[in-house]
């Protein structure tokens, strides 16, 4: 069975009976996620695969769509991945990506047909619908920190997952990494087995995604949970292009913590402001290291290592390199897009304040602990980073503007 409902019961039982001085302890604003969470996952999680399985009646010919040609845009988190794939995803003559409205409320092309329906008979009302969506889109999602969330932004497609209770997204609603298979290290860590039902999921949604827009782009994944795969996505995606991209440790490390700490807070009274620190540093050390031997391992044209630096001292440069490298057609808008997106992304002032001390690091340890990164990047040791503070966080807060029923 595809639904690991294993992990589903396991995750059930240790939230209600085995919660005590985890960081999921039943407190107040756990209990009230709990009871939101199994009010309506149960049920959504029944309809999407009630589509699933219309998908398979309805429209067979899914699973002998081709995929051509695929990007995966890889690193750690807090990289400059998002940037990047929402960049590429504004060139919608050539590439095609999950948006957050895909993932979590469309994933099946029954659904999308259905909408598809919908919108049009909306449109011939002024569109209340839509106008009501993005308002609500405003108002939930747009008020998430640090990570820019939108129904209509390209996502991360890690999510697709959370289908098939098969990630390790799962521990953001379930905080219980001790409990949870080992999915931050999923090419060495997993069984044979379950590799191979995870990735045949995986790669039927895309299938599902390409049917469903017609079968004439390239899909573009953004997915820093993916570095942990590489080796799997090169064996079910054999065309795929990897880019992997790789930051200064100094300034992905304490980003990464911020961040994964704030997710996990967001639905528990965990006491701490930031979380597994050990966990996420073991993850991150991982996540350098196993895309990097495999791509040294495996040198082709089909893959490339892309600095932070880089991409943010000559985004236009680099996207042209990419494309040309990886067998991709310049569109004629081309250097419109990568233009607007930088001159948007500058305009943008986090409000994400953390130092890597405050997380009980010294600057000599995140130094020794990726002693071979800095030996092989020439990344700046100082305790600056990489670049000067206003400009380590380049963060996408550009919109995708991909219409909502733009399938």
């Amino acid at each position: 069975m595809t639904y690991n409902f294993q992990l589903f019961w396991r995750m059930t039982v240790r939230s209600f009976l085995k919660s005590k001085n985890t960081y999921g302890e039943l407190r107040p604003k756990r209990f009230k996620f709990l009871l939101i969470f199994y009010t309506v996952w149960p049920i959504f999680t029944v309809i999407t695969w009630f589509f699933f399985l219309l998908d398979d009646l309805l429209f067979p010919a899914y699973k002998q769509q081709p995929i051509e040609k695929p990007l995966f845009i890889l690193g750690n988190f807090r990289s400059g991945s998002t940037f990047l794939h929402r960049l590429l995803s504004r060139d919608a003559s050539m590439f095609t990506s999950l948006r957050t409205w895909d993932i979590f409320l469309m994933p099946s092309i029954t659904q999308r047909r259905i909408f598809r329906l919908l919108a049009k008979i909306d449109r011939w009302f002024g569109s209340p619908l839509v106008t009501w969506l993005k308002n609500f889109d405003k108002r939930s999602l747009g008020q998430v920190r640090i990570h820019k969330i939108s129904l209509f932004e390209p996502e991360e497609d890690e999510n697709i997952l959370l289908h098939a209770w098969s990630t390790f997204f799962v521990s953001f609603l379930f905080p219980y990494l001790d409990d949870l298979p080992p999915y931050q290290f999923f090419d060495e860590a997993l069984p044979a087995k379950e590799k191979k039902r995870i990735m045949t999921f995986y790669r039927a949604c895309i299938q599902r995604h390409l049917y469903a827009t017609g079968g004439k782009h390239y899909f573009v994944s953004k997915s820093p949970a993916a570095s942990a795969k590489i080796e799997s996505l090169l064996e079910y995606f054999p065309d795929a292009r990897i880019l992997y991209l790789v930051r200064n440790p100094l300034d992905m490390l304490p980003s990464t913590i911020s961040w994964l700490s704030y997710a996990w807070n967001m639905f528990s009274d965990t006491g701490a402001q930031y979380l597994y620190r050990d966990q996420v540093l073991a993850l991150t050390k991982y996540w350098y290291h196993h895309p990097l031997q495999v791509i040294d391992q495996n040198p082709s044209a089909t893959k490339m290592i892309l600095n932070y630096d880089d991409l943010i001292r000559w985004p236009e440069q680099v996207i042209r390199n990419l494309y040309e490298q990886f067998g991709y057609i310049e569109s004629d808008g081309l250097e419109e897009i990568i233009n607007r997106a930088v001159d948007e992304s500058r305009t943008y002032q986090s409000d994400h304040i953390y130092h890597y001390e405050q997380m009980g690091f010294s600057h000599e340890e995140i130094l020794r602990e990726f002693e071979d990164i800095y030996e092989r990047f020439h990344f700046d040791r100082r305790e600056s980073g990489s670049l000067p503070r206003e400009n380590q966080e380049l963060l996408p807060v550009f919109a995708a503007e991909v219409p909502l029923a733009g399938d």
